[in-house]
């Protein structure tokens, strides 16, 4: 009987060769459109869950009151974790991580390793990085101790063991041995890094009693609990903990701190906090889960329309087959079963589509998702069991349509259908649409939103700025001048930070409106004499730094529109004058800056002060000629070489690295730009099937329209009209739905679009044009087709 069904099943198919590759493509395009949503979805949600104690590790983040605002950071200060780890038994261990770029040398091989992070020795006990050399107890424990990862060690020693082996690291040339060799993380871990010094390194030779440092929050903490320990409870002693060992500080410096434990698999996706390393966006994946929903509705939408519009042709199958003995039960399995054959086949074509498409979806997602869909059987299955699933769902309303036939009716030739399976279809094109539309209208929205972020006044010049790290190399001062004279650099300028980049935060006392010193915590750039000039920095009060005032090196201070405004101050020119302390220096505000973006544009711009530093300033942004730009840079490599010839060279253009920022959300776009394609391709698949049924059921209608002398325009108008109809309402309840949605993803960006009506309209014209595409093809076809024919097939 089985055997029977399939062979009938196939035969249908094969008869029915348009209708079986317009479903049979639709739901393969559908099901690997879901499937890499899937792998996407599972990829994000799978962040730290390889570590075997992540429900039990927790990150210790930190909320800062000052007098003015609350900071909200993912970073602690140095001594908290250890000291919370002595104090409170339910604390197993502790383990503290903090990122740089340290210089690294063997021989003659040099680089500069941006992923470093300085670990504390309980770092493979609290996670379960694997480390196949050296001792996870020991490895970390010495000062002047590395630990490489594998890619990062065949840099420097190839395929020899590195265990033992000397490395000199940072400018300093510090001796340090490389005690463990560790695989490379995985993709799906927050924490990065390709080289891990030892903690005591930073403690105990670069920065001697930073573990006494209660005020410097420079590190990012995780405590490992113990089986059964309550973090709730815990945090609940954060408050007496923070009044025993910084009470007496912490009220004399009005910085009050308060602790909290956020789960360590909820860190990527859900914190918004600095110090996190990767990060992710759970409302991403929450759309992207939508639009995997909507993409395989879609596909089961098309299969139900296609099957369910040949109902007619159908009819007289299911009339004689009832004649013949075959029961309802019967004939609803054959259908079913015919169902089930068509998706095992869209199941073998999805395999195709899968293995070649998944490197371009890997290179679109901007990380390796999976390395081929037969690296897990269970993808495979899970791709199987998707495919029967849908066949057997999307195949049960058409199968019991086409069983329910009375065969006494159709015998006689008066089936036609039914309005109820009208209604159906049209519901179906109109959700089918609603979807795509929405689709558009998000793609357009986040496309535009893009846009207005990488093209906004950003209040700084940053085109045709080259700039150069030496990462706090003392010769940096004597290469900016020596790159000054060179043809094709215009200007040149020394500093600590650069926008887009990063930059400390300084505890510091500025005079406010009352006259009073008030507490605050300021984003702090150093910056030399013609920082601000060379990024066209406006004034709004006072002046710019100039070395014609001779105590600008120690006493000035510049302060950004958003700093007053902190301080109480109405205008920028009440500013000026005013006292401030910072950081073991005083003086007095010499000018304020109009704000500029330092930062993305989905953070509104804080309160930024300068200072003059003329020494170890790591950054030289060189304003480069557009001409003969590869020459230009061959020249500086060339002064680099001779004057900094310990270190690798190392450039990069600010409005590239500036945009970097941007990157989770640009591969969101490209993403969501590309599934919304599919997805409308999907549906106007389901819509060229349906056209071509209405047009072969409407064939004698329109041979006798072009007998009375019906003209092509006029057949093309009355095939479409009902169509284009079904269009339009899916627009009008587009269009609400899809301004809710995309309005509230809109509220992640401090600056953001407004949502204009040209982009509901340019959307809606989109559908219309591409559904009059699909339509038009075959009512042109059937138009022009010789009228004698149409009747005479009748």
């Amino acid at each position: 009987m089985i055997r029977n069904y399939f062979k009938i099943a196939l035969r249908n198919l094969w008869k029915h060769k348009a209708f079986s590759i317009i479903n049979i493509t639709g739901l393969s395009i559908g099901i690997t459109a879901c499937f890499f949503i899937f792998m996407y979805v599972s990829f994000e949600l799978s962040y730290d869950n390889f570590h075997t104690k992540a429900d039990r590790i927790y990150r210790l983040v930190t909320d800062i009151k000052t007098p003015t605002e609350t900071i909200n950071t993912g970073v602690t200060a140095w001594p908290f974790a250890p000291n919370i780890k002595n104090d409170f038994p339910e604390v197993e261990s502790f383990v503290r991580i903090s990122g740089s770029s340290l210089l690294v040398r063997h021989g003659d091989i040099k680089f500069q390793e941006e992923k470093s992070a300085f670990a504390d020795s309980t770092f493979f006990k609290v996670f379960d990085f694997k480390l196949l050399k050296g001792d996870p107890k020991t490895a970390l424990s010495a000062p002047a101790s590395v630990v490489f990862t594998e890619s990062t060690a065949k840099k420097y020693f190839g395929n020899a063991n590195p265990i033992g082996q000397t490395v000199l690291v940072t400018g300093d040339a510090v001796p340090a041995i490389v005690t463990g060799l560790m695989k490379d993380m995985p993709e799906n871990s927050q924490i990065k890094a390709d080289m891990l010094v030892s903690m005591s390194s930073l403690t105990q030779k670069f920065n001697k009693g930073l573990d006494n440092q209660w005020g410097n929050f420079g590190a990012t903490s995780y405590l490992l609990l113990k089986p059964g320990a309550n973090p709730k409870t815990l945090e609940a002693k954060f408050p007496g903990f923070i009044e025993n060992h910084n009470g007496k500080e912490r009220k004399a410096s009005q910085m009050f701190y308060t602790f909290f434990l956020e789960p360590m698999t909820s860190v990527y996706l859900h914190s918004k906090r600095d110090g996190s390393g990767a990060s992710g966006s759970i409302t991403n994946v929450y759309v992207f889960g939508i639009v995997a929903v909507f993409i395989l509705l879609i596909a089961c939408i098309n299969f139900v329309n296609l099957t369910t519009a040949r109902s007619v042709e159908r009819a007289k199958e299911v009339g004689i087959r009832k004649v013949v003995g075959a029961e309802k039960g019967q004939l609803a399995r054959q259908f079913i079963g015919e169902s089930v054959v068509l998706c095992l086949i869209a199941f073998i074509l999805t395999i195709l589509f899968s293995v070649l498409l998944l490197p371009l979806f890997n290179q679109l997602a901007g990380k390796i998702i999976s390395p081929g869909i037969f690296s897990n059987w269970y993808y495979v299955l899970i791709l199987l069991v998707t495919s029967v699933v849908i066949g057997l769902v999307a195949g049960i309303y058409p199968a019991l349509v086409l069983s329910s036939f009375k065969p006494v009716v159709v015998l006689k030739g008066r089936f036609s259908g039914g309005n109820k399976g009208n209604l159906l279809r049209k519901t179906l094109v109109i959700s089918q649409f609603t979807i795509s539309i929405a689709l558009i209208i998000g793609t357009i929205i986040v496309y535009t939103q893009m846009d207005f972020m990488q093209n906004r006044d950003l209040g700084f010049s940053k085109d045709q700025m080259l700039i150069l790290d030496t990462n706090g190399d003392p010769a940096a001062d004597a290469l900016k001048q020596a790159i000054a004279t060179l043809p094709g650099v215009k200007s040149t300028a020394n500093s600590s930070s650069i926008p887009g980049g990063g930059n400390p935060g300084a505890y510091s006392e500025i005079e406010n409106k009352k006259g009073d010193l008030q507490i605050a915590n300021l984003d702090l750039y150093f910056v030399d004499y013609d920082y601000v000039n060379q990024f066209k920095i406006k004034m709004v009060a006072g002046r710019a730094f100039s070395r014609e005032f001779g105590t600008d090196t120690a006493q000035a201070m510049l302060l950004n529109e958003a700093a007053i405004k902190m301080f109480g101050y109405s205008s920028p020119q009440q500013a000026i004058g005013r006292r401030f302390r910072q950081w073991g220096r005083e003086g007095k505000i010499v000018g304020v800056m109009k704000d500029f973006h330092f930062r993305s544009l989905q953070e509104n711009i804080k309160p930024l002060s300068m200072r003059i530093e003329l020494k170890q300033l790591g950054l030289i942004s060189v304003k480069v000629s557009s001409q003969n730009l590869t020459a230009t840079i061959a020249a500086i490599e060339n002064k680099w070489k001779v004057l900094i010839p310990n270190r690798p060279f190392s450039y990069y253009f600010l409005d590239e690295f500036f945009d970097r920022q941007y990157r989770t959300e640009q591969r969101f776009g490209k993403l969501f730009f590309n599934f919304a394609v599919l997805a409308i391709l999907i549906s106007c698949l389901g819509l060229l099937g349906l056209a071509s049924y209405s047009t072969l059921q409407r064939t004698r209608e329109i041979g006798i329209r072009k007998v009375l002398g019906a003209t092509v325009p006029g057949i093309v108008n009355m095939l479409s009209k009902d169509f284009l109809i079904l269009v339009v309402l899916s627009f009008v309840i587009a269009t609400p739905v899809s301004w809710f949605f995309m309005h509230k993803w809109l509220q992640d960006f401090a600056y953001r679009i407004d949502i204009s009506w040209w982009i509901f309209a340019l959307a809606g014209i989109l559908a219309i044009v591409i559904a009059l595409a699909t339509i038009s093809f075959q009512a042109i076809k059937a138009a022009m087709s010789n009228p004698v024919k149409s009747l005479r097939s009748e």
